[in-house]
C-alpha cells in the first residue's frame, strides 16, 4: 500500500495495458478477504535448501539456522497479496518472495496483520521483514509520523522492488464528475487506514472551499472499503493503481467499479527491514537483483499484468 507520507505529487499515465493483463489474472484467481490475524503459514514460499542456494552465505546466521524469514503482510490486497479460493496466499509479493527464497535457500512465511501495524511488528521482532505493497518514503525511513511530523520510532530501511501510483475509482457509470482529487470535495471517500490515499484525502479536504470537505471513511483493509462503496455507502474509493485496476476488472464481473482520472504519487514499493538488520537488508537486495538479472522477476511481473511498474535494479531507500 502506498505509504502515508507527504511528498511531491507526480501524475502518472493510466496503465491501460496493465489493466487488461490484470483482467486475465483476475479470471484465474479469486480475491479472498484477509482475516487480519496471524496467518498459519499457508503462503510460505518453497525454496531450495540453504546449503545449495547461491546467496545463502549473505544471510544472518540466525536466519540460515531457522530456514525461514517471517514476513508481515496485509494479505487482503489483490493482486499484490491475497488468499485464493483454496486459502493459499498468492500474488505479486508471494511470487517474488518465492523466487528470492530460491536464491537465499530459505522460505518466506507470510503472516497476516493489519497494514498500519506492520512496522510496529518489525520493531517488536514479530516479523523479520514487511512486504505488503508498502511505499518507501523518507518519513518511514526516518520513523516520522507524517500527520504530526514527530519522530515516533527509529525508522526502517527499504529494498525497493516495484513502482506504483494511487488511483480513484467510483461505482461504474456513477462518477459524479469526479476526475481528480479536488473533485472529491463534498463527497464521501473510502480508503484503507494508514495509506497515502487517506493522507491525500486529508490534505485535499483542507483545501476544499465553502465548507465542502471530504468525508473520509477509513477501514482496516481495502476489501472493507470496496464493500462499503459497492453497497452505496460512499461516492468513491482510492487505493494503489494495481489494486484499483484489479478491483475494477474482477468485482461483480467487471460491473461494479471504474477508474477515474490519472494516477498520482508514483513511488517505489519497498521491503521493510529494521534499521539494525543491515545484513538481512543486503541479502534481500542481492536476491532481488539476482532474480531481475536471471529473468524470474520479469516473468512474475508480466504474469500479474503490471509490467509498467517493474524496476531494473534493487535500490535501498530510494523513496523520497
Amino acid at each position: 500500500m502506498t505509504a502515508s507520507s507527504t511528498r511531491r505529487t507526480t501524475a502518472a499515465h493510466t496503465r491501460l495495458a496493465a489493466v487488461g493483463a490484470i483482467a486475465v489474472a483476475g479470471a484465474l484467481l479469486l480475491t479472498g478477504c484477509g482475516d487480519q490475524t496471524k496467518d498459519s503459514g499457508s503462503g510460505s514460499s518453497e525454496s531450495a535448501s540453504t546449503s545449495s542456494a547461491p546467496l545463502a552465505d549473505k544471510l544472518p546466521q540466525s536466519v540460515r539456522d531457522a530456514g525461514v524469514i517471517k514476513v508481515g503482510s496485509d494479505i487482503a490486497y489483490a493482486p499484490v497479496e491475497f488468499k485464493d479460493s483454496s486459502g493459499k496466499t498468492v500474488g505479486i509479493d508471494p511470487d517474488l518472495a518465492d523466487a528470492m527464497g530460491k536464491q537465499l535457500g530459505v522460505k518466506f512465511d507470510f503472516q497476516n496483520g493489519t497494514f498500519d501495524t506492520l512496522i510496529t511488528g518489525l520493531r517488536s521482532k514479530r516479523y523479520d521483514m514487511a512486504m505488503s505493497a508498502m511505499t518507501d518514503t523518507k518519513d518511514r525511513q526516518d520513523g516520522v509520523d507524517s500527520d504530526t511530523g514527530k519522530k515516533v520510532g527509529e525508522g526502517v530501511d527499504f529494498v525497493d522492488y516495484f513502482t506504483a501510483g494511487v488511483s480513484i475509482y467510483t461505482p461504474k457509470g456513477k462518477d459524479q464528475g469526479i476526475k481528480s482529487w479536488s473533485d472529491l470535495c463534498g463527497k464521501k471517500l473510502v480508503v484503507q487506514r494508514g495509506t497515502v490515499s487517506e493522507d491525500l484525502a486529508k490534505a485535499e479536504s483542507k483545501k476544499c472551499a465553502g465548507g465542502k470537505t471530504i468525508a473520509i471513511q477509513a477501514f482496516d483493509n481495502d476489501q472493507q472499503a470496496q464493500t462499503r462503496l459497492r453497497a452505496g455507502g460512499a461516492d468513491a474509493g482510492s487505493s494503489d493503481f494495481p489494486v484499483a485496476a484489479y478491483a475494477v476488472k474482477t468485482s461483480g464481473g467487471g460491473n461494479d467499479f471504474q477508474i477515474v482520472g490519472d494516477q498520482v504519487e508514483a513511488a517505489p514499493y519497498g521491503i521493510a527491514v529494521a534499521k539494525s538488520n543491515t545484513q538481512l537488508r543486503d541479502a534481500l537486495q542481492a536476491a532481488l537483483d539476482a532474480i531481475i538479472k536471471n529473468g524470474e522477476y520479469g516473468k512474475i511481473i508480466k504474469k500479474w499484468g503490471v509490467d509498467d511498474g517493474a524496476v531494473t535494479s534493487a535500490a535501498v531507500n530510494g523513496g523520497k
